[in-house]
């Protein structure tokens, strides 16, 4: 049995952690770019989403979490009542969520299907990895938005693909695996292939925006939808 050993210090994050809708049960939050969604077991790592909203919500939990190089919107629970009832949300998939996202290279379909199951191995660790023998199903949708030229810090232009990927299941770093395995990584993305371009080693950060949630009010039962533009 092969032991993780995590090794990574998260660096300062002087951002905000915007706050966009509140009530009495459940808060909608901006999460930045480079910032953990849950503190680490390093006491180096104890900035996070959860250790400052802590502060100013003693009882606040976390329905689900972003990586840390992904921004955008989560769902922050006051109580764990509204926890367990999100959650279940969650768990039969009633919650929808969309990103958006800068993938290296020009796609060459408008829009697709990535159906590729995904297991941990510790070995690779923190990396996840395809595998049709052992791993869980997920799937994921993308939609072309535009293709474009950009150019990088050094002077090098690359090309990019933004997309629309909206995620059937939730299984750790799927998006960047599938984008990885469809064979157009995310910019920035250092676990899944997206600095090997040349001049995308200077990507400022993983190009990955969770932008939009659409779920059910767990006490008024009401539609909620969200929007955050991406910042890039």
């Amino acid at each position: 049995m092969s032991t993780i050993i995590d090794t990574f210090i998260a660096p300062p994050c002087y951002e905000q952690v915007d706050v966009l809708y509140q009530d009495e049960h459940l808060l909608i939050i901006n999460k930045p770019s480079g910032l953990l969604s849950l503190s680490g077991k390093n006491p180096q790592n104890l900035d996070s989403v959860h250790y400052r909203l802590v502060k100013l919500f003693p009882d606040c939990t976390l329905v689900h979490r972003l990586d840390f190089g992904t921004s955008g919107l989560m769902i922050i629970a006051l109580n764990k009542v509204i926890n367990a009832a999100l959650c279940q949300q969650f768990s039969q998939r009633t919650v929808a969520k969309v990103y958006q996202a800068l993938l290296c290279g020009h796609l060459n379909d408008n829009e697709g299907i990535i159906d590729a199951p995904i297991a941990k191995d510790p070995a690779l660790f923190p990396r996840m990895s395809i595998c049709k023998v052992n791993g869980k199903p997920a799937r994921s949708r993308y939609l072309v938005l535009e293709r474009f030229q950009q150019e990088i810090v050094g002077g090098t232009t690359v090309p990019l693909t933004r997309v629309q990927l909206t995620p059937e299941t939730g299984r750790t770093h799927q998006l960047r695996i599938h984008c990885q395995y469809l064979g157009y990584p995310i910019l920035g993305c250092d676990l899944y292939g997206g600095e090997c371009l040349p001049g995308t080693e200077h990507a400022p950060r993983l190009m990955l925006h969770a932008s939009e949630l659409r779920f059910t009010h767990p006490i008024s039962h009401k539609p909620l939808h969200f929007i955050h533009d991406s910042p890039f």
